[in-house]
């Protein structure tokens, strides 16, 4: 029995990587190319495609890594001690991350949610670049902030909170 023939009732499988449509098996008949497809061939295309999960193995690590880091390492306790020690770094790193999270919500309270535009960034080209310089330039601050208390695990354990927090905010859109 030929794979894909015309008396099989499974549907072929694509492979992941692939992008576009699959292409057509030259024995089976081709529907009109003004759309005339039946009804089965609509719901059976509507019922193979699932919305990826949100929440994966994936996002539940990274977020419950992030919440481990904050509790073994004190990690609130000693940004308040460096907030008290009159910080102009961490000040500079907490305006620009700020910023940073303000556009993102923007991004995809405002833009995605209410307005319903999928591509804001076909639309608002400015708003990638900006957010990326602003986070990049709060990252340095805060590692600058907090190189005296963890030293060479700062980098490690502020990338470790970032990951817990994009996975956070990825969850939202």
């Amino acid at each position: 029995m030929e794979p894909g023939g015309g008396g099989d009732a499974l549907p072929r499988l694509r492979r992941p990587g692939r992008r576009g449509p699959e292409p057509r098996d030259p024995q089976q008949p081709q529907p009109p190319a003004w759309g005339g497809g039946t009804a089965e061939e609509s719901t059976a295309v509507e019922k193979t495609t699932r919305p990826l999960k949100r929440l994966n193995i994936h996002s539940a690590f990274w977020i419950l890594t992030s919440i481990a880091v904050t509790y073994y390492f004190d990690f609130l306790k000693n940004i308040k001690e460096t907030m008290q020690a009159d910080s102009w770094w961490l000040s500079c790193g907490t305006c620009l991350l700020a910023t940073c999270l303000s556009v993102a919500f923007y991004c995809i309270l405002y833009l995605e949610w209410y307005c319903g535009i999928q591509d804001y960034d076909e639309q608002y080209p400015a708003l990638v670049p900006i957010t990326t310089a602003t986070f990049i330039a709060a990252a340095i601050c805060f590692n600058v902030a907090l190189w005296p208390v963890w030293s060479f695990f700062t980098p490690v354990l502020l990338f470790i909170q970032f990951m817990g927090v994009v996975m956070l905010v990825s969850l939202l859109g």
